[in-house]
Protein backbone atom coordinates (compact mmCIF):
# COMPACT_ATOMS: atom_id res chain seq x y z
CA UNK A 1 0.00 0.00 0.00
CA UNK A 2 1.26 3.45 -0.86
CA UNK A 3 2.44 5.05 2.42
CA UNK A 4 1.14 8.45 1.25
CA UNK A 5 -2.46 7.23 1.17
CA UNK A 6 -3.12 7.32 4.95
CA UNK A 7 -1.61 10.81 5.15
CA UNK A 8 -3.70 12.02 2.21
CA UNK A 9 -6.83 10.54 3.75
CA UNK A 10 -6.02 12.18 7.09
CA UNK A 11 -5.62 15.58 5.42
CA UNK A 12 -8.88 15.09 3.55
CA UNK A 13 -10.81 14.12 6.67
CA UNK A 14 -9.31 17.09 8.52
CA UNK A 15 -10.54 19.46 5.80
CA UNK A 16 -14.03 17.92 5.82
CA UNK A 17 -14.12 18.11 9.62
CA UNK A 18 -13.39 21.81 9.36
CA UNK A 19 -16.35 22.23 7.00
CA UNK A 20 -18.56 20.19 9.33
CA UNK A 21 -17.62 22.34 12.34
CA UNK A 22 -18.39 25.51 10.38
CA UNK A 23 -21.82 24.20 9.41
CA UNK A 24 -22.62 22.93 12.90
CA UNK A 25 -21.69 26.26 14.49
CA UNK A 26 -23.78 28.16 11.96
CA UNK A 27 -26.76 25.86 12.50
CA UNK A 28 -26.47 26.16 16.28
CA UNK A 29 -26.23 29.95 16.09
CA UNK A 30 -29.16 30.39 13.73
CA UNK A 31 -31.48 27.62 14.84
CA UNK A 32 -30.62 27.23 18.53
CA UNK A 33 -30.51 23.54 17.73
CA UNK A 34 -27.96 21.04 16.49
CA UNK A 35 -26.78 19.43 13.29
CA UNK A 36 -28.59 16.24 14.25
CA UNK A 37 -31.79 17.65 12.73
CA UNK A 38 -30.31 17.14 9.27
CA UNK A 39 -30.79 13.39 9.61
CA UNK A 40 -34.25 13.44 11.19
CA UNK A 41 -37.46 12.86 9.31
CA UNK A 42 -39.54 15.83 8.32
CA UNK A 43 -42.93 14.14 8.57
CA UNK A 44 -45.05 11.95 10.81
CA UNK A 45 -45.30 8.20 11.11
CA UNK A 46 -48.07 6.00 12.55
CA UNK A 47 -47.69 5.30 16.26
CA UNK A 48 -50.82 3.78 17.86
CA UNK A 49 -54.60 4.12 18.20
CA UNK A 50 -56.74 5.54 21.05
CA UNK A 51 -60.41 6.06 21.75
CA UNK A 52 -62.09 8.90 19.89
CA UNK A 53 -62.40 12.15 21.88
CA UNK A 54 -64.55 15.18 21.24
CA UNK A 55 -62.74 17.47 18.83
CA UNK A 56 -60.80 14.74 16.99
CA UNK A 57 -60.89 14.93 13.21
CA UNK A 58 -63.12 12.41 11.46
CA UNK A 59 -60.39 11.64 8.94
CA UNK A 60 -58.18 10.38 11.79
CA UNK A 61 -60.63 7.54 12.61
CA UNK A 62 -59.21 4.06 12.09
CA UNK A 63 -62.26 2.37 10.59
CA UNK A 64 -60.68 -1.10 10.57
CA UNK A 65 -60.11 -1.06 14.34
CA UNK A 66 -63.40 0.71 15.08
CA UNK A 67 -65.40 -1.88 13.09
CA UNK A 68 -64.52 -4.56 15.67
CA UNK A 69 -67.19 -3.12 17.95
CA UNK A 70 -65.13 -1.97 20.94
CA UNK A 71 -65.59 1.75 20.30
CA UNK A 72 -64.42 4.40 17.86
CA UNK A 73 -60.65 4.70 17.60
CA UNK A 74 -58.40 7.30 15.97
CA UNK A 75 -54.85 6.94 14.75
CA UNK A 76 -52.07 8.73 16.59
CA UNK A 77 -48.76 9.78 15.04
CA UNK A 78 -45.29 10.65 16.20
CA UNK A 79 -42.49 12.59 14.59
CA UNK A 80 -40.33 10.50 12.30
CA UNK A 81 -37.16 9.49 14.07
CA UNK A 82 -33.71 9.19 12.62
CA UNK A 83 -33.75 8.12 9.00
CA UNK A 84 -31.42 5.98 6.97
CA UNK A 85 -29.51 8.23 4.55
CA UNK A 86 -28.42 7.52 0.98
CA UNK A 87 -26.20 9.91 -0.98
CA UNK A 88 -27.05 9.40 -4.65
CA UNK A 89 -24.07 10.88 -6.47
CA UNK A 90 -23.56 11.59 -10.17
CA UNK A 91 -19.90 10.97 -11.16
CA UNK A 92 -20.30 11.20 -14.94
CA UNK A 93 -17.91 13.05 -17.24
CA UNK A 94 -19.80 16.35 -17.25
CA UNK A 95 -18.88 16.81 -13.58
CA UNK A 96 -15.22 17.21 -14.58
CA UNK A 97 -16.08 20.75 -15.65
CA UNK A 98 -15.29 23.59 -13.25
CA UNK A 99 -13.51 26.85 -12.79
CA UNK A 100 -9.85 27.06 -11.88
CA UNK A 101 -8.91 24.12 -9.68
CA UNK A 102 -12.42 23.26 -8.47
CA UNK A 103 -14.68 20.99 -10.49
CA UNK A 104 -18.31 20.08 -9.97
CA UNK A 105 -17.07 16.61 -9.00
CA UNK A 106 -14.90 18.12 -6.24
CA UNK A 107 -17.93 19.88 -4.74
CA UNK A 108 -19.99 16.69 -5.05
CA UNK A 109 -17.37 14.63 -3.22
CA UNK A 110 -17.04 17.25 -0.48
CA UNK A 111 -20.80 17.20 0.11
CA UNK A 112 -20.84 13.39 0.34
CA UNK A 113 -17.80 13.30 2.63
CA UNK A 114 -19.22 16.03 4.85
CA UNK A 115 -22.54 14.20 5.23
CA UNK A 116 -20.71 10.93 5.96
CA UNK A 117 -18.69 12.49 8.80
CA UNK A 118 -21.76 14.25 10.20
CA UNK A 119 -23.82 11.06 10.09
CA UNK A 120 -21.04 9.17 11.86
CA UNK A 121 -20.96 11.78 14.64
CA UNK A 122 -24.73 11.48 15.12
CA UNK A 123 -24.87 7.68 14.91
CA UNK A 124 -26.91 7.70 11.69
CA UNK A 125 -26.58 5.07 8.98
CA UNK A 126 -25.40 6.56 5.67
CA UNK A 127 -24.73 4.83 2.36
CA UNK A 128 -23.55 5.89 -1.08
CA UNK A 129 -24.58 5.07 -4.63
CA UNK A 130 -22.31 6.69 -7.23
CA UNK A 131 -23.58 6.46 -10.82
CA UNK A 132 -22.85 7.50 -14.38
CA UNK A 133 -25.09 5.70 -16.88
CA UNK A 134 -24.39 2.62 -14.75
CA UNK A 135 -23.67 1.75 -11.14
CA UNK A 136 -20.11 2.90 -10.38
CA UNK A 137 -19.96 2.34 -6.62
CA UNK A 138 -22.44 1.19 -3.99
CA UNK A 139 -21.70 1.21 -0.26
CA UNK A 140 -24.60 0.01 1.93
CA UNK A 141 -25.61 2.30 4.84
CA UNK A 142 -23.17 2.03 7.72
CA UNK A 143 -22.68 3.72 11.07
CA UNK A 144 -19.67 5.12 12.85
CA UNK A 145 -16.32 6.69 11.94
CA UNK A 146 -14.91 3.55 10.32
CA UNK A 147 -17.79 3.41 7.83
CA UNK A 148 -17.43 7.15 7.13
CA UNK A 149 -13.66 6.91 6.52
CA UNK A 150 -14.13 3.89 4.25
CA UNK A 151 -16.77 5.76 2.24
CA UNK A 152 -14.55 8.83 1.86
CA UNK A 153 -11.55 6.74 0.83
CA UNK A 154 -13.53 4.74 -1.75
CA UNK A 155 -15.28 7.80 -3.17
CA UNK A 156 -12.21 10.01 -3.54
CA UNK A 157 -10.22 7.20 -5.18
CA UNK A 158 -13.07 6.22 -7.53
CA UNK A 159 -12.29 6.28 -11.25
CA UNK A 160 -15.65 5.93 -13.06
CA UNK A 161 -15.86 3.30 -15.78
CA UNK A 162 -18.26 5.32 -17.91
CA UNK A 163 -18.32 9.06 -18.67
CA UNK A 164 -21.95 9.13 -19.80
CA UNK A 165 -24.89 10.34 -17.67
CA UNK A 166 -28.05 8.43 -16.78
CA UNK A 167 -29.86 10.27 -13.98
CA UNK A 168 -33.04 8.26 -14.49
CA UNK A 169 -31.11 4.97 -14.42
CA UNK A 170 -29.29 6.03 -11.24
CA UNK A 171 -32.58 6.82 -9.52
CA UNK A 172 -34.07 3.46 -10.58
CA UNK A 173 -31.07 1.70 -9.04
CA UNK A 174 -31.61 3.61 -5.78
CA UNK A 175 -35.32 2.76 -5.72
CA UNK A 176 -34.43 -0.90 -6.07
CA UNK A 177 -31.94 -0.75 -3.19
CA UNK A 178 -34.03 1.21 -0.67
CA UNK A 179 -36.31 -1.09 1.29
CA UNK A 180 -37.81 1.53 3.61
CA UNK A 181 -38.41 5.26 3.61
CA UNK A 182 -35.06 7.06 3.68
CA UNK A 183 -33.50 10.47 3.33
CA UNK A 184 -31.98 10.63 -0.18
CA UNK A 185 -29.55 13.40 -1.11
CA UNK A 186 -29.35 13.44 -4.91
CA UNK A 187 -26.30 15.36 -6.20
CA UNK A 188 -25.91 15.94 -9.95
CA UNK A 189 -25.54 18.64 -12.57
CA UNK A 190 -28.68 17.22 -14.26
CA UNK A 191 -27.23 17.71 -17.73
CA UNK A 192 -29.48 14.94 -18.96
CA UNK A 193 -33.08 14.37 -19.98
CA UNK A 194 -35.97 11.96 -19.44
CA UNK A 195 -35.56 11.62 -15.68
CA UNK A 196 -38.76 13.37 -14.51
CA UNK A 197 -40.74 10.15 -13.99
CA UNK A 198 -38.01 8.58 -11.86
CA UNK A 199 -37.44 11.78 -9.88
CA UNK A 200 -41.17 11.99 -9.16
CA UNK A 201 -41.22 8.40 -7.89
CA UNK A 202 -38.21 9.10 -5.66
CA UNK A 203 -39.85 12.22 -4.20
CA UNK A 204 -43.10 10.35 -3.52
CA UNK A 205 -41.48 7.38 -1.77
CA UNK A 206 -38.64 9.05 0.12
CA UNK A 207 -37.57 12.24 1.86
CA UNK A 208 -35.60 13.87 -0.96
CA UNK A 209 -33.06 16.69 -1.17
CA UNK A 210 -31.89 17.68 -4.67
CA UNK A 211 -28.54 19.43 -5.12
CA UNK A 212 -27.76 20.77 -8.60
CA UNK A 213 -24.09 21.50 -9.30
CA UNK A 214 -23.25 24.34 -11.66
CA UNK A 215 -20.11 25.72 -13.28
CA UNK A 216 -20.47 29.39 -14.29
CA UNK A 217 -18.54 28.81 -17.53
CA UNK A 218 -21.36 26.51 -18.70
CA UNK A 219 -23.81 29.38 -18.46
CA UNK A 220 -21.63 32.33 -19.47
CA UNK A 221 -18.92 30.98 -21.75
CA UNK A 222 -15.88 33.27 -22.25
CA UNK A 223 -15.64 34.90 -25.67
CA UNK A 224 -12.42 33.31 -26.97
CA UNK A 225 -13.15 33.13 -30.68
CA UNK A 226 -13.27 29.87 -32.67
CA UNK A 227 -12.28 26.92 -30.49
CA UNK A 228 -12.60 23.11 -30.47
CA UNK A 229 -14.98 22.03 -27.69
CA UNK A 230 -14.87 18.45 -26.47
CA UNK A 231 -17.96 16.80 -24.97
CA UNK A 232 -16.79 15.40 -21.63
CA UNK A 233 -19.16 12.41 -21.88
CA UNK A 234 -19.04 11.40 -25.56
CA UNK A 235 -15.54 12.61 -26.42
CA UNK A 236 -16.92 14.26 -29.57
CA UNK A 237 -15.09 17.43 -30.65
CA UNK A 238 -16.74 20.27 -32.56
CA UNK A 239 -15.50 23.71 -33.56
CA UNK A 240 -17.60 26.64 -32.38
CA UNK A 241 -17.33 30.41 -32.41
CA UNK A 242 -17.42 31.18 -28.69
CA UNK A 243 -17.65 34.90 -29.44
CA UNK A 244 -20.86 34.48 -31.44
CA UNK A 245 -23.85 36.13 -29.72
CA UNK A 246 -26.07 33.26 -30.94
CA UNK A 247 -23.80 30.61 -29.40
CA UNK A 248 -23.56 32.47 -26.10
CA UNK A 249 -27.32 33.04 -25.98
CA UNK A 250 -28.00 29.33 -26.66
CA UNK A 251 -25.62 28.25 -23.90
CA UNK A 252 -27.25 30.52 -21.35
CA UNK A 253 -30.80 29.69 -22.43
CA UNK A 254 -30.12 25.95 -22.25
CA UNK A 255 -28.69 26.21 -18.72
CA UNK A 256 -31.61 28.35 -17.55
CA UNK A 257 -34.17 25.99 -19.10
CA UNK A 258 -32.63 22.90 -17.45
CA UNK A 259 -32.57 24.58 -14.05
CA UNK A 260 -36.15 25.87 -14.39
CA UNK A 261 -37.44 22.39 -15.29
CA UNK A 262 -35.69 20.86 -12.29
CA UNK A 263 -36.92 23.58 -9.92
CA UNK A 264 -40.50 23.08 -11.13
CA UNK A 265 -40.34 19.34 -10.49
CA UNK A 266 -38.98 19.89 -6.99
CA UNK A 267 -41.58 22.57 -6.24
CA UNK A 268 -44.45 20.32 -7.34
CA UNK A 269 -43.33 17.59 -4.98
CA UNK A 270 -42.23 19.91 -2.12
CA UNK A 271 -38.69 18.61 -2.44
CA UNK A 272 -35.71 20.46 -0.98
CA UNK A 273 -33.65 22.03 -3.77
CA UNK A 274 -30.25 23.70 -3.76
CA UNK A 275 -28.13 25.00 -6.65
CA UNK A 276 -24.40 25.07 -5.84
CA UNK A 277 -21.66 26.70 -7.91
CA UNK A 278 -18.06 25.59 -8.24
CA UNK A 279 -17.19 29.17 -7.32
CA UNK A 280 -17.51 30.50 -3.79
CA UNK A 281 -18.30 28.93 -0.43
CA UNK A 282 -21.12 26.38 -0.38
CA UNK A 283 -21.36 26.18 3.43
CA UNK A 284 -23.79 29.14 3.90
CA UNK A 285 -26.10 27.68 1.24
CA UNK A 286 -26.11 24.28 2.94
CA UNK A 287 -26.93 25.97 6.25
CA UNK A 288 -29.91 27.73 4.63
CA UNK A 289 -31.13 24.44 3.20
CA UNK A 290 -30.90 22.72 6.58
CA UNK A 291 -32.71 25.63 8.22
CA UNK A 292 -35.56 25.40 5.72
CA UNK A 293 -35.70 21.61 6.13
CA UNK A 294 -35.93 21.88 9.90
CA UNK A 295 -38.59 24.62 9.78
CA UNK A 296 -40.62 22.59 7.28
CA UNK A 297 -40.41 19.61 9.62
CA UNK A 298 -41.76 21.67 12.50
CA UNK A 299 -44.56 22.95 10.33
CA UNK A 300 -45.47 19.38 9.35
Amino acid sequence: MNPSVPSALTDLVRRLRHLEIRIRKAVEAQLQGDFHSVFKGTGLEFDDVRLYQYGDEVRAIDWNVSSKGHGTFVKTYKEEKEQQVLVLLDVSGSLDVGDGQRRKLDVARDIAGLLALSAARQGSALGLLAFSDQKELYLPPGKGPRAAYALINRLYSLVPVSARTGVGAGIRQALGLLKRRSLVVLVSDFIDGNYERELTMLAQRHDLIVVQLQAPRERTFPALGILPLRDAETGQVRWVNTSSPDFRARMEAQAERQEAELVNICRRHRTGFLALSTEGDFVPQLVNLFRHRRQSGRAG
